[in-house]
């Protein structure tokens, strides 16, 4: 039985919605500082909000943020610019496709800027912060014993030290686990480069995917599935909501200015490795998963640069001048990146971006705004009352054609007035 779309949304008096979605998704988000003629500059003070920075008119989100015209999401926080990614199925070239749409936030940002400061007279420069992989911790994977902080906690343990060869410099300070509502966010800094930030991606997507099918997130799970553990190994405390992060002063040395490729790191198991054969070490218990998320190239990259056979920004005694004039130039490996097609989730909200009337079953609707990241408010031509849709939902019209864009409305001419 066709579904007419009658049964589909919620209809609310200005009330808002805030469900995830039941499948698993992932998400990124990459943090600037902005640069105007060479000097650090609150974008609040110089914009406003993102609407007087981007020319075309952008689709509202909660908050105070705004969906950009390339796809993501756009908002000022506390002093900095920041893009994110729209969530992305977890299938098959999830990582890919989440790479490359933070790289297209990233472009589109930067034309805009470009244009800004053209008009003005000034030049303006993205300098690389920080970036947030997201994944979802849908509710079905939950348990007293299996929550989102003793998740987190366990992934402390096993992410920062290989996340610090792919995605860290010479001038970064920590790689931090944070456990949210239904979601966990690793947070490090920025990555200039668009192939650490797929394999960064990748290395994470495929550790927590495997991690969630271990029996339990007690430590225990760490010596049972060979995760090498370096002694001494302290969590801080992370600067920013809960979670916890490995900084400089973790660990015997600081991992960011030591030397990757020496002996250096005693583990409890008493044997003393480099940094880097302890990547690839840790590499091994999530090389299938990785594999199955990504594909072999990208699973090749990240074994190369654990085996030194590939740099990682480490390798540089200085960090990289990318970091200071971001999206100029961006090496993105096109050819990898078009041959994985739009997901579902992308598709519905391309049309739903290009803001026209959208006919649901027998009604026609505009869009409102983006009620998060997995809503659309839309509100119905003609009587004006509200409906949301979650993307799944969306998705699902779109297939039955019952999601289709609704035909102009010929307008009666004017009747001829008698002379």
């Amino acid at each position: 039985m066709k579904n007419s779309g009658r049964d589909l949304g919620r209809l609310f008096p200005g009330t808002e919605f805030r469900i995830s979605p039941p499948r698993a998704v992932i998400g990124l988000e990459a943090e600037f500082n902005l640069l105007i003629d060479g000097k650090n500059r609150r974008p609040e003070k110089v914009f406003g909000d993102p609407s007087r920075l981007v020319r075309r008119r952008m689709i509202p989100r909660t908050g105070k943020s705004f969906q950009l015209p390339a796809g993501g999401a756009i908002y000022f926080d506390t002093g900095v610019i920041e893009v994110a990614t729209p969530i992305v199925e977890l299938e098959p070239g999830c990582c890919q496709r989440a790479t490359r749409l933070l790289w297209e936030q990233i472009r589109y940002l930067r034309a805009e800027l470009d244009h800004w400061g053209k008009r003005r007279g000034c030049q303006c420069r993205l300098q690389g912060f920080s970036s947030h992989y997201n994944f979802s911790f849908p509710d079905a994977r939950k348990s007293k014993s299996r929550t989102e902080t003793k998740l987190a906690f366990l992934l402390a343990h096993i992410l920062p030290i290989p996340v610090v060869l792919l995605a860290a410099n010479r001038q970064s300070s920590a790689v931090g686990v944070r456990p949210r509502k239904t979601r966990l966010e690793v947070t490090v800094d920025f990555t200039p480069d668009p192939a650490l930030t797929l394999a960064t991606c990748a290395f994470v997507v495929g550790a927590v995917e495997t991690v969630l099918h271990w029996e339990d997130f007690g430590l225990r799970q760490l010596n049972r599935n060979g995760i090498p553990r370096i002694t001494p190994f302290r969590l801080r405390k992370h600067s920013s909501r809960r979670g916890w992060r490995v900084t400089g002063d973790s660990l015997d040395q600081n991992p960011f200015a030591a030397d990757i490729n020496a002996p250096l790191w005693k583990l409890r198991d008493g044997r003393v490795l480099s940094l880097r054969a302890i990547t690839a070490e840790s590499l091994r218990p999530f090389r299938r998963r990785i594999r199955q998320i990504s594909d072999l190239a990208t699973l090749q990259h990240i074994a190369a640069v654990f085996d030194g056979d590939a740099r990682s920004l480490l390798d540089f005694s200085k960090r990289p001048e990318a970091y200071d004039d971001v999206g100029h130039v961006i090496d993105w490996g096109r050819r990898r990146m078009r041959r994985w097609s739009r997901s579902r989730y992308e598709k519905v909200i391309h049309r739903v971006i290009a803001r026209e009337p959208m006919r649901i079953g027998q009604k026609r609707y505009r869009v409102e705004r983006m009620n998060g990241w997995y809503q659309v408010d839309f509100r119905e031509v003609g009587t004006r009352r509200h409906r949301t849709f979650n993307l799944d939902e969306l998705v699902r019209l779109s297939v039955s054609k019952e999601l289709r864009p609704a035909a102009a409305r010929k307008r009666r001419p004017a009747k001829k007035k008698r002379v």
